[in-house]
């Protein structure tokens, strides 16, 4: 029989009216002859008011007893959801997520699962009733309750539609679907009717967060088809799958990250081992890292930038002046008044002109990129926080993402748990379920690399570039523009085919010339190593562990670009085989 998991937020749950509304929406789905799993968050605001009541309390409530008050929010929700179900004629059963066998690891407010039970679920299911599982808990191997953090309701659906392998996953929320952009800031944005599992990690904030990062991890890791729907209407939502809505379309969204705050290490000695130092200093006061950019050094030293969220600005500024005098650099500069700004499609890995087409419409409204860094399939740059609203909506309307698609969308292939449940189950047996899982370790031997120094800090820079280097008939894969140093200027770097390289710097001098830069310098043999898997956002360390074997090997970085499935370096030619080696090794342990 089929089964679907259904997970209901807050907002859909939030009074008597909706519980009964979420219940019938349940029946209905077991009627149409399926088993149903139900998935539900705490009522409206229940979770921030029992917060506010234990600060009442104290100002330091221990962790252990947090995590006891707010899964008592689920459990409210989880019992008046089965009652309904029943006060309308059917059988349900609330269960916790101890009484399910949610086991996670010890860390409160935000554990991690490691293995989920299925057999007294399947008993319970194949008895005729639709479960009602507390989501957002589980419980450690000393019974101790947990809660699993930011998004952990979508987790916990997303979790449990892989240990059951459901059909399908719905998501009924307080929206109708995922948005090309955030339609709050851009009215325009247009509901897709599918997106990829990589295009939505890109795009963590698209369609106004609509769901957090670890459950599309989780959708990705175990195939797990995601329907994200509104609960209070009968539109088809959007799925995240596999496939993308477009294919043949290079940008499907664009996002921004507003709360971003960007630090900047000048002058660090080019050797191997200052990129691990400065990051290990960071990783070790439990920030996260978005943007990572390190360009090509000059004159044996290197420019270092990345971005933080807002918060953590303060405590990431201190561990990083720390670091710099370690390593000896020349400068700390910091702006806590930046936003990122992306657009994402897998079909820009397939097609050219996609980062001149976004570098051109910011230059035309006179918006100036103080960052930029690319992967295969997202470009990210960095802009004032007053002018980040503003860039979204014009790099939406240049690749005209609010038009309907005109060419057919291919039907979506309906999802089937037989084939792979063994496989699946094998896998759920050797490895934690939220464990970090690399997906590959390549070595792109193939490019060269093509450096700008002295780059003028005013709007258009980027876009005259690369429409000269478009013009040349050039496909550029990496781009990596650092923050401009104190003088003013900043390089800018990007890897091209080898046998492209010659005409590449010739189109790089010819607008450098025009531009009044300082100088080109080019490399003809490097070596593009690359860590992409599912987990990096949330396992903040795959960089950091990157960067250590690299620099025990005695391998310097002269290029570094991040985003949120992969970690991109440029190294020595010479030594990519090497690298290579070290990197399977280093990770080993998280191979897929």
């Amino acid at each position: 029989m089929p089964l679907i998991v259904q997970k209901f937020g807050g907002t859909s749950v939030a009074n008597p009216e909706k519980i009964l509304k979420a219940a019938r929406r349940a029946i209905r789905a077991q009627q149409e002859g399926n088993q149903v799993v139900m998935v539900v968050s705490a009522m409206g605001h229940s979770t921030d008011e029992l917060i506010d009541l234990a600060r009442q309390i104290t100002d330091k409530p221990p962790a252990r007893e947090m995590d006891m008050l707010l899964s008592t929010g689920e459990q409210v929700s989880v019992a008046l959801v089965a009652m309904a179900i029943h006060s309308l004629g059917h059988k349900a059963v609330s269960m916790t997520g101890a009484q399910i066998g949610i086991k996670t690891d010890t860390t409160h407010g935000k554990a991690r699962i490691k293995s989920i039970e299925t057999a007294r679920m399947k008993k319970v299911l194949d008895a005729g009733n639709i479960i009602l599982a507390a989501g957002f808990q589980g419980i450690d191997e000393d019974f101790n309750l947990t809660t699993l953090g930011r998004g952990g309701s979508d987790t916990t659906a997303v979790a449990l539609a892989a240990v059951l392998r459901a059909d399908a996953c719905e998501i009924y929320t307080d929206v109708d679907g995922v948005y090309t952009t955030d339609p709050r800031v851009v009215p325009e944005a247009r509901r897709v009717s599918r997106i990829s599992y990589d295009e939505m990690l890109e795009l963590a904030s698209l369609g106004a967060g609509v769901m957090h990062s670890r459950s599309i991890e989780f959708g990705k890791k175990f195939d797990v088809p995601i329907h994200v729907r509104s609960s209070f209407t009968d539109q088809p939502g959007t799925m995240i799958v596999a496939e993308p809505e477009r294919p043949d379309q290079p940008v499907s969204g664009a996002a921004i990250t507003k709360d971003e705050a960007r630090i900047s290490v000048q002058g660090v000695p080019d050797v191997p081992g200052t990129s691990l130092e400065i990051f290990s200093r960071i990783a070790a006061k439990n920030i996260s890292v978005d943007m990572i950019v390190q360009n090509v050094g000059e004159s044996g030293k290197a420019d270092i930038s990345f971005t933080v969220p807002q918060l953590d600005f303060d405590a990431a500024l201190e561990a990083v002046q720390e670091a710099a005098k370690l390593v000896g650099a020349t400068d700390v500069s910091s702006d806590s008044n930046v936003a990122k700004v992306s657009v994402v499609g897998l079909g820009m890995a397939r097609q050219t002109g996609v980062a001149e087409k976004m570098f051109r419409a910011l230059a035309d409204a006179g918006i100036n990129i103080q960052m930029i860094t690319t992967s295969e399939i997202k470009i990210s740059v960095l802009v004032d926080r007053d002018q980040s609203q503003q860039a979204l909506r014009i790099v939406h309307q240049a690749f005209a993402l609010e038009k309907v698609p005109t060419t057919p969308i291919k039907p979506l292939e309906r999802h089937t748990s037989a084939t792979d449940a063994a496989a699946v189950a094998e896998r759920l047996q050797n490895i934690s379920m939220e464990g970090l899982t690399i997906d590959d370790i390549s070595l792109d031997p193939t490019q060269a690399r093509v450096s700008i120094s002295g780059v003028p800090n005013t709007p258009g820079i980027a876009a005259k570039v690369f429409e000269e280097i478009a013009a040349a008939g050039i496909f550029v894969d990496m781009i990596v523009q650092s923050h401009p140093s104190t003088g003013g200027s900043a390089v800018l770097s990007f890897t091209v085919p080898q046998k492209q390289l010659t005409q590449s710097v010739a189109a790089a001098q010819k607008i450098a010339k025009a531009l009044h830069c300082k100088a080109v310098t080019s490399s003809p043999i490097i070596a593009k190593l690359s860590v992409s898997g599912v987990g990096l956002r949330t396992h903040t360390g795959v960089a950091i562990r990157m960067f250590r074997a690299l620099a025990e090997a005695g391998i310097n970085l002269d290029l570094i670009n991040t985003s949120e499935v992969r970690v991109n370096v440029v190294v020595d030619g010479l030594q990519g085989e090497k690298g290579m080696k070290q990197l399977q090794a280093a990770f080993a342990d998280v191979m897929r």
